[in-house]
C-alpha cells in the first residue's frame, strides 16, 4: 500500500506540472519582461520556474528542465528501493513471480508517464543530447535504467539470482521436467529491454543480456552437453553420436525459439561446434566410409549438421575430389585391364562409346551426391569438376598423353551425328550431346578436340552421312557458346561451303543439259568445292590416273569451273571421293559403295579377270603401300580373290545378303595418318596462337616483364589449351626475331611493343 500511495502523491504533483505544459501550449506567443529580460517565446521550462519563484536569468530554462529530470529519477528511485526491499526475501519461482509482476506494473506506468512528459522529451531531453551530453534519456528509457540500476542489478549482485534461477529452470526442462515457459520468457525478455545504448539510446542493445544471462547459458549449456558427449561415444558410435548432437541442436534452438532472443542462437552453434572439432578425426574417417558405402541419406544429415555448426568443411570438400577422382580412374581402369577372362582393348583401341560413358556414370553419380546429399553447395560442386577435370584428362586410357581424350570425345560425337547412330529420337541425341558438353568442359586440350571435331565434320559433310542438319547446327551452337565464335567459325563456314556447292553442282547439270546430249551424260556427278582454309583435307600425294569411264565428266567440270571462276584453281582430292559401281557381270545387280581407289581398281576388271600388283600399280597410279590395303579390303569382302602372290581375279561368283553393298571403310594407314595429321596440326597451330596472343597482349600493355607476359598469355589462352612455358618463350624470341616486340636496353627481361 505504501507503494501505491506514493504513485497516487506523484500523480498528483506531475498533474500539477501538466497543466503549466498546456499553458505554455496554448500561448507560445506570450511575452513578458522578467526583471528587464525580454522574451518572444515563453518555454514551459520557464513558466515552471516562474511559477516556482525563480529569477530572470536566461540559463534559468535549462534548469527547469534539469530540475523537473532529477525529480523523476528521485521518483523512480523512490519507488524501486520499496521493490527491493520486498524481493529480499524471495528465493527460485517466488523471486521470479514477484520480479515479473512488477515488470509489468512498472512499464506500464512508465509508458504513461513518458506520454505524459513527451514535451520534456522532445525539447529538453533532445537539447541536451544535441549538445553531446551522456546519460540523459526519454523518460521510458530513463524508467528502464533506474529499474536496472536500483532492482535488476540489486538481485543478480546477490550470487545472480535471478539468471541462475532461470537457467534452474531450463536445465530442468532439458531434463524432460515441466515448468513455465512463459514466466522463463517473461525474464528474459526484460533482459533484453534492459539494454541501453549510451551513445544512440534509440538503438537496439544487447549487453545485458549477453552478460547477466547469454554468457551464463552457454557455459551452462557447454558443461552439460560435454557430459553427455562423454557418456555417449563410450558407448555409441561417432555416427550416432552425430545424430544425437543434431537432436540436441534442434532442442536447443526449440528452447530459443520458444524464450529467447535469437541472438543466442548463433552462440548455441558456436558451442556446438566445439563439440564437433574434438572429434573431428574420427567425423572425417566415417564421412569417407559413407562415400564409399554410396550411403546418400546419411551424407545428406551429416552435411546439413556440419554445413550449420561447423564453419570449415574444406576437410570435406578435399575427401569428396578425392573420392571422385579415384572413381573415374577406376572405372577407367576397369576398362583398360578388364577381367581375365576378357581381352580389354589397349588404351590405344579404346571403343570411344564405352570410355565416354564410364566417365559420364561416374560423374552422372558424383553430381547427384553433390545435389542430393550437400544440396548443391558451391565448395563441393567446384570440388565435383576439379577432380573431373583431373581422370577426365589423366588416366590409364590417355597414360601421358593429353590429347587422347579429346580425341575420343570427338570420335564419340562423330558416332552420334551419323545416320546410323544408335540414339532413339531427335530427343535423345540432344540430350546424348548435352551429355558431351558436360566432359567438353572439363577437357583441358580444347583444340585438340576442336580438330578432331573438324576432321570428322568434314567427313560426314562430303560423304553425307549426317544425322540431321538440325543436329549438327545445335552441337556447333553448344560449342560456340562455351568457347565463343572464333572456335566454330570455320565449322560454320564448311557449311556454307556445302550449301555453295550444291548450288554449283545444280547450275552444272542445267549447262551440261543445254549443251551436250543425253547419251554423253550417262555418269551421274555432284562436285564439292571446299575452301583450302577452312577444310581439314590433305591432297592425295600419288599421280592417281583417271578411269577413262569418268574422265570426260572431269574434263567438262574443270573447264565450266574455270570458265565461271577464273583465277582459282581447283585440287582433286580423290581419296576423299566416294562412287557407285553396278555389277554387270552376275545374275544379281548389286551396287558397289566405294572410294575412288576401290573404283579406280575394280574398273580394271572391266577388261580383263585377272590382274597382278604391278598392272594395277601402273593402271591406277596409287602408292604401293595403299594400293595393298585397298586390295586386302576387296578381298575381304570377297569381289576379288588372292589365291597366288601378288595376284588379284575377280570373284564370278561373289554374293551378298544387300543389294547395296558398302565397302567404303578406312584403312588402316588413314586412321593412323589422321591422328598423325591432328597432332602435328595442333603443334603447329599452337605456335601461331601463342604468338597471337603475345602480340595483342603487348599491344594492349605497351610493356611487360618476362614473367608478367607468361602470365597473361597463359591465363588468356587457356581456355583453348595449357600452354607450357618453354613454348611461350620460344615464341616471345621468334617475335623479337620478328620485330614485334624489342628488350629495352639494360633490362633484358622487359620487354616493349613496336608499333
Amino acid at each position: 500500500m505504501g507503494a501505491v500511495t506514493k504513485i497516487e502523491r506523484g500523480l498528483v504533483v506531475y498533474v500539477q506540472l501538466l497543466h503549466v505544459f498546456k499553458f505554455a501550449c496554448i500561448y507560445p506567443r506570450v511575452q513578458e519582461s522578467i526583471g528587464g529580460w525580454r522574451t518572444k517565446w515563453v518555454s514551459p521550462d520557464a513558466l515552471v520556474v516562474a511559477r516556482l519563484g525563480s529569477t530572470n536569468n536566461a540559463s534559468q530554462p535549462a534548469l527547469s528542465g534539469l530540475l523537473l529530470y532529477n525529480h523523476l529519477i528521485e521518483y523512480f528511485a523512490a519507488h524501486l528501493k520499496g521493490l527491493r526491499d520486498a524481493s529480499d526475501n524471495l528465493q527460485d519461482e517466488a523471486l521470479l513471480r514477484y520480479y515479473t509482476k512488477e515488470w509489468d506494473r512498472y512499464t506500464t506506468g512508465a509508458s504513461f508517464i513518458n506520454r505524459l512528459f513527451s514535451y520534456l522529451n522532445r525539447h529538453w531531453v533532445q537539447r541536451e543530447r544535441d549538445e553531446g551530453r551522456k546519460g540523459v534519456y526519454t523518460v521510458y528509457t530513463l524508467a528502464l535504467v533506474q529499474w536496472k540500476q536500483h532492482f535488476f542489478l540489486y538481485i543478480q549482485n546477490k550470487n545472480q539470482r535471478l539468471a541462475n534461477t532461470v537457467l534452474r529452470l531450463i536445465e530442468n526442462q532439458r531434463s524432460e521436467k515441466t515448468i513455465d515457459a512463459g514466466l522463463v520468457k517473461n525474464v528474459v525478455d526484460s533482459f533484453v529491454s534492459l539494454g541501453v545504448d549510451d551513445l544512440d539510446p534509440d538503438k537496439a542493445s544487447f549487453d545485458v543480456y549477453e552478460e547477466h544471462f547469454e554468457i551464463p547459458l552457454i557455459n551452462a549449456v557447454e558443461k552439460y552437453y560435454r557430459h553427455e558427449s562423454e557418456a555417449l561415444l563410450a558407448e555409441k558410435s561417432i555416427r550416432e553420436y552425430l545424430k544425437k548432437v543434431e537432436e540436441w541442436l534442434k532442442e536447443e534452438e526449440d528452447r530459443v525459439e520458444r524464450y529467447m532472443n535469437n541472438i543466442t542462437r548463433k552462440a548455441l552453434l558456436g558451442m556446438f561446434a566445439v563439440l564437433i572439432r574434438e572429434h573431428v578425426d574420427e567425423i572425417w574417417k566415417d564421412f569417407q566410409d559413407l562415400l564409399d558405402s554410396e550411403n546418400y541419406e546419411d551424407l545428406r544429415w551429416m552435411y546439413a549438421l556440419l554445413a550449420r555448426i561447423h564453419e570449415d568443411l574444406e576437410p570435406l570438400r578435399k575427401k569428396f575430389e578425392e573420392h571422385v577422382k579415384k572413381a573415374g580412374l577406376a572405372a577407367v581402369a576397369r576398362l583398360t585391364q578388364g577381367d581375365e577372362e576378357d581381352s580389354c582393348p589397349t588404351h590405344s583401341e579404346m571403343e570411344p562409346k564405352a570410355y565416354v560413358d564410364a566417365l559420364l556414370e561416374v560423374h552422372a553419380k558424383s553430381q547427384e551426391i553433390v545435389n542430393r546429399s550437400f544440396k548443391g553447395e558451391a565448395g563441393f560442386a567446384a570440388s565435383l569438376d576439379r577432380a573431373c577435370k583431373d581422370f577426365v584428362n589423366k588416366n590409364t586410357a590417355t597414360g601421358t598423353s593429353s590429347t587422347k581424350s579429346p580425341e575420343l570425345l570427338a570420335k564419340h560425337t562423330d558416332a552420334l551425328l551419323r545416320k546410323n547412330n544408335k540414339v532413339g529420337d531427335d530427343k535423345d541425341l540432344e540430350d546424348a550431346l548435352n551429355k558431351v558438353m558436360t566432359l567438353f568442359k572439363y577437357i583441358e586440350d580444347k583444340d585438340v578436340f576442336q580438330t578432331f571435331y573438324t576432321i570428322r565434320l568434314s567427313k560426314r559433310l562430303i560423304h553425307g552421312v549426317s544425322a540431321s542438319d538440325e543436329a549438327e547446327a545445335s552441337m556447333i551452337a553448344k560449342l560456340k557458346e562455351a568457347c565463343g565464335f572464333e572456335y566454330t567459325k570455320t565449322l560454320q563456314r564448311m557449311f556454307m561451303d556445302m550449301s555453295l556447292s550444291k548450288d554449283l553442282t545444280n547450275s552444272f547439270r542445267e549447262k551440261m543439259a543445254q549443251t551436250h546430249d543425253e547419251s554423253e551424260l550417262d555418269v551421274e556427278f555432284s562436285v564439292m568445292v571446299l575452301g583450302t582454309n577452312f577444310w581439314p583435307l590433305t591432297a592425295p600425294r600419288d599421280e592417281f590416273v583417271l578411269p577413262k569411264d569418268i574422265l570426260p565428266t572431269y574434263e567438262r567440270f574443270t573447264r565450266y569451273f574455270g570458265h565461271r571462276h577464273q583465277g582459282r584453281k581447283l585440287i582433286w582430292l580423290w581419296n576423299y571421293s566416294k562412287n557407285e559401281l553396278r555389277t554387270s557381270y552376275l545374275k544379281e545387280k548389286y551396287i558397289l559403295t566405294c572410294s575412288s581407289y576401290q573404283m579406280a581398281v575394280l574398273v580394271q576388271y572391266n577388261d580383263q579377270d585377272t590382274l597382278s600388283l604391278d598392272e594395277l600399280l601402273e593402271a591406277t597410279g596409287i602408292d604401293k603401300e595403299s594400293l595393298v590395303q585397298v586390295l586386302g579390303v576387296l578381298v575381304k569382302a570377297r569381289i576379288l580373290i588372292n589365291k597366288e602372290q601378288d595376284q588379284y581375279d575377280l570373284n564370278p561368283s561373289y554374293k551378298s545378303k544387300k543389294i547395296r553393298v558398302n565397302i567404303n571403310l578406312p584403312t588402316k594407314t588413314e586412321v593412323k595418318a589422321e591422328s598423325a595429321n591432328v597432332l602435328k596440326t595442333v603443334v603447329e597451330d599452337r605456335k601461331y596462337v601463342i604468338q597471337a596472343t603475345i602480340v595483342r597482349v603487348m599491344k594492349a600493355r605497351k610493356q611487360l616483364r618476362n614473367q608478367q607476359l607468361i602470365q597473361e598469355v597463359t591465363a588468356q589462352i587457356s581456355q583453348r589449351f595449357t600452354p607450357r612455358v618453354p613454348d611461350i618463350k620460344k615464341a616471345i624470341d621468334t617475335l623479337l626475331q620478328k620485330g614485334y616486340i624489342e628488350r629495352v636496353e639494360g633490362q633484358p627481361d622487359l620487354f616493349n611493343y613496336v608499333a
